[in-house]
């Protein structure tokens, strides 16, 4: 059975919204799917409960930012299945209102050098609970500008080594302060395509934060990347997880829903490593207790 963990709605940087997601698993004979908008928690109950509706599995998600200060590197951890996900709400909305003052300066630069209105912009980002760059892009789009979301007129906007680029910086907590977040709302923390930021030399490194698994499935990920992440992986006894990290026409290239899936066998050691972890802890706690006792 086919499970894309990582998908993306009008919530955040996606195109489709909730149900027309669920509906394109629906027919494309995906069960389980988990919808991991950027630091955004806002779709996960109604995802499960139109889920149902149309028989395929919606696992709690989100995908949250962080920084490597010591490495100087953005970080994306996915947080799967947590008890509690309103105490990752605190950490949400800090990185939504640093993204919220973000993108009002890069809306602002954009509206001063095309002839839009920062208003045309916004009208782009309808649903979503903020401003992204794929939103400023496809207003750009509309008004003439570029005839897709990422091009060369992406990439001299937005693009750190573009001498016209418009960024403004968005402050992300600590890797740590997000593992441990996720732990405190008895979440799962998952490591996102690391590829993406070339994470891969600070793995073990958050292992030791207590990182719980890797995205090993992913489109950004060839088959020599996925064999050694997988090999890492079971050296670790670490989780693994796939996903196509769908945006709709909102991705910087063309992906389908499940493009890259999360193996049964690795989607059941998900499912059931919350009460794995448990058992082991007591077991550890019953040996303490009787070693004292000696």
């Amino acid at each position: 059975m086919a499970a894309d963990l990582h998908c993306h709605t009008k919530l955040s940087d996606g195109s489709v919204g909730i149900e027309d997601l669920i509906v394109i698993a629906q027919k494309s004979g995906i069960d389980t799917i988990a919808i991991t908008d950027h630091d955004c928690l806002a779709g996960t109950v109604r995802g499960q409960v139109i889920g149902k509706r149309y028989g395929v599995n919606v696992i709690p998600g989100v995908e949250l930012s962080a920084f490597d200060f010591e490495a100087g590197k953005k970080v994306h951890i996915l947080s799967y299945l947590a008890d509690a996900p309103n105490r990752l709400e605190s950490v949400c909305k800090r990185t939504s209102v640093a993204r919220k003052r973000a993108g009002q300066i890069m809306m602002l630069k954009v509206a001063s050098r095309f002839p839009i209105t920062s208003d045309f912009i916004i009208n782009h980002a309808s649903g979503s609970t903020n401003l992204y760059k794929q939103h400023i892009m496809h207003a750009l789009m509309d008004a003439g500008y570029t005839d897709k979301i990422f091009g060369d007129l992406y990439y001299a906007l937005f693009d750190e080594s573009s001498e016209t680029n418009i960024l403004a910086p968005t402050k992300y907590p600590s890797v740590e302060e997000v593992i441990n977040e996720i732990h405190g709302a008895g979440g799962i923390a998952v490591l996102a395509h690391p590829v993406k930021f070339n994470n891969f030399d600070e793995i073990e490194k958050y292992v030791d934060m207590g990182l719980d698994g890797v995205e090993v499935w992913h489109p950004s990920a060839d088959e020599e990347t996925v064999g050694r992440l997988t090999e890492f992986c079971k050296k670790k006894k670490l989780l693994m997880t796939g996903g196509s990290d769908f945006h709709g026409i909102y991705g910087n290239k063309t992906v389908t829903l499940g493009t890259c899936s999360t193996p049964q066998e690795q989607l059941d050691k998900l499912m059931g490593y919350k009460a794995k972890k448990k058992r082991a802890e007591r077991k550890a706690e019953k040996e303490a207790a009787l070693k004292m006792a000696e």
